[in-house]
């Protein structure tokens, strides 16, 4: 048993401070059901004394000098930070779990879903976009494995009633996860989800991305400018973060300052100096991105518009000579206009500021192991013709399903996009504050190629299919 899983939050709570491996100070104000929370620590019946306050107070703070040499040693490497899933205990509710966390980095799956029933617990991996069900796991178990996925992402066992969040680090030979951790209480117990982090992922450049040559170049003629307002939207999940590192990737020079505030940081560049957003000790967007202005940036990555008060410091920082990289939560390109009017931006200063915004989605790539060819159906052909100009179409592509792509024909995914550069005619008509769809029908008779345009190109080449580009552009 290792004590030093248990949280010093915890301790303090609750009077219990342990001494060596299986015994633990009390005092009488440590509530009872603490105890049991400690014997599910432990996973035995521990050893149980009775002391005054003072002498607790005198032992907790011999454990924590402890804790904080046993630290010291600890991280003289950062890999010890990391706990070995290929190593571990015996126990069943760990090696269970390690299994499980085994399986889903192996896939791929970017969540795992702990979903408690009346009658059964179930595990659910989110593959590319969609949740597929895993597993079950046995109810009267279900505690057991709620404790141990708390103690190793530093979560205060003891609390059932509140939602909590924590991480955990492991490591599978060479490949660092980061796991982030929820916890939601529910009517037949807590609900866990665990969000998956490959650390060792390398990022993406904007090649890598899905763009096609056109919108390429359309993307990079907007990142290249000196200043200016550069937004990327669509709804969680959809890709944004991918992209706003790609672009950094490809802006990055040793000529250039570059500044990130983000919520949270997902992957370190060298060369970029990154902030973590913390609103517990008033580090906000807005906060945050007014130091930035005070520490003489070229490039300025916002990781969210969420409020009027940080919009109008963005689009005051790309008037004053910085480029401005940021995402919204808007349907497509155009909306993204709508949307800071509506946060209080006065559209002659968002006419002013932005250079182009970018809409787009993630669309499921069809299984190379299975793909094969078929005929299209008149259905199909119609709305591929409904939205591009395509000579005859004999054949498309989709994916027969296979045990790498778990039958579903489809994996990996790839992301379709909407670019909107901003010309001076719709420049003009954004200072106007024009309905969406006016907008809309300006910038594609400027050359804009909408979502489905681009994800039915993707479709005739080979990419993907009719059906995972109309569910995903909802049309």
């Amino acid at each position: 048993m290792k004590t030093g899983h248990i949280p010093l939050e915890f301790m303090k709570e609750n009077f219990i401070v342990p001494d060596g491996e299986n015994r633990f100070y009390i005092t009488e104000k440590t509530p009872f059901y603490a105890l049991e929370d400690i014997r599910l620590y432990t996973g035995s019946f521990p050893e149980i004394v009775l002391v005054t306050e003072e002498e607790f107070n005198e032992k907790l703070e011999d454990y924590i000098s402890k804790i904080e040499n046993r630290f010291e040693e600890e991280n003289e490497t950062v890999e010890k930070s990391f706990e070995d899933l290929l190593t571990g205990s015996d126990a069943p509710v760990v090696q269970m779990l390690n299994s499980l966390f085994l399986r889903a980095i192996r896939s791929g799956a970017s969540d795992i879903h702990f979903e408690p029933f009346s009658d059964k617990v179930l595990v659910r991996f989110r593959l590319d976009g969609v949740l597929h069900e895993i597993s079950t796991v046995p109810p009267h178990m279900y505690p057991q494995v709620v404790s141990r996925i708390k103690v190793i992402s530093k979560l205060n066992v003891a609390e059932k009633r509140l939602p909590q969040d924590g991480r955990i680090k492991v490591r599978i030979g060479n490949k660092k996860i980061d796991m982030r951790v929820s916890t939601l209480p529910t009517v037949f117990g807590e609900r866990v989800v665990i969000r998956l982090l490959d650390k060792s992922n390398k990022l993406l450049t904007l090649e890598e991305l899905g763009l096609s040559e056109e919108d390429l170049k359309k993307y990079e003629r907007i990142i290249s400018k000196p200043h200016g307002l550069v937004l990327i939207t669509g709804p969680t999940g959809s890709g944004k973060s991918t992209t706003l590192y790609a672009s950094l990737l490809k802006l990055k020079t040793p000529r250039k300052n570059i500044i990130t505030i983000e919520d949270p940081v997902e992957y370190q560049i060298d060369g970029i100096s990154q902030i973590q957003v913390n609103p517990k000790i008033d580090l906000t967007f807005a906060s945050g991105l007014r130091s930035i202005l005070r520490q003489d940036p070229d490039i300025v990555m916002v990781g969210e518009i969420r409020d009027r008060e940080t919009a109008e410091i963005a689009v005051h920082a790309s008037l004053t000579g910085h480029l401005v990289l940021s995402t919204l939560h808007t349907n497509d390109a155009p909306s993204a206009v709508a949307r800071l009017v509506d946060m209080g931006v006065e559209p002659f200063l968002v006419a002013s500021s932005i250079e182009g915004i970018v809409a787009q989605r993630l669309v499921r790539r069809i299984c190379e192991n299975c793909k094969e060819r078929y005929a299209p159906s008149d259905k199909e052909l119609y709305e591929i013709r409904k939205y591009i100009q395509v000579d005859n179409v004999n054949l498309l592509y989709k994916g027969k399903g296979c045990d790498e792509c778990l039958g579903t024909g489809y994996r990996g995914r790839t992301a379709i996009y909407e670019i909107m550069e901003i010309t001076e005619d719709i420049r003009s008509s954004i200072s106007k504050n024009p309905e969406s769809s006016e907008l809309r029908e300006k910038a594609v008779s400027n050359g804009m190629k909408t979502l489905i345009q681009d994800g039915m190109e993707k479709v005739v080449k080979g990419v993907t299919t009719v059906e995972e580009v109309l569910q995903v552009t909802k049309v």
